[in-house]
């Protein structure tokens, strides 16, 4: 695994954390502590803005996972990836889009370019 594909792999770690105290240690993990976010719907910066939007994110969609669709594809300190809002149950992928990050010497996100291709309702 290279450096894109393990920053992506903590970022859904962080997307898809099971509990506040398995999210706040992925936020931590993924995340530089100014490390920020920003879609057409949400914007944060720091560990508490970031664990805040992905819980209500979660909140709005319970029972939903994201998951990867693709090769992770990235240069210098930069990696681009799509992604998929699943229904567990199901298998149903009501959104997803495509995201950007930056990263930081150390590895982890120093901000989040999200993009979206397909919304709930839309």
């Amino acid at each position: 695994m290279n450096t894109y594909e393990a920053a992506v792999e903590r970022y859904f770690a962080a997307w898809n954390a099971p509990d506040a105290a398995s999210l706040a240690k992925a936020v931590a993990a993924a995340w530089t502590e100014e490390g920020s976010y920003t879609d057409p719907l949400a914007q944060a910066t720091g560990h508490q803005e970031l664990t805040a939007t992905i819980r209500a994110a979660q909140e709005q969609f319970p029972g939903c996972a994201f998951r990867l669709t693709g090769a992770v594809d990235g240069h210098h300190d930069i990696a681009r990836f799509s992604w998929e809002l699943v229904v567990t149950a199901d298998g149903l992928a009501p959104a997803a889009g495509s995201d950007v990050l930056t990263l930081a010497d150390d590895g982890r996100i120093a901000s989040v370019k999200g993009f979206l291709d397909r919304v709930p309702g839309a």
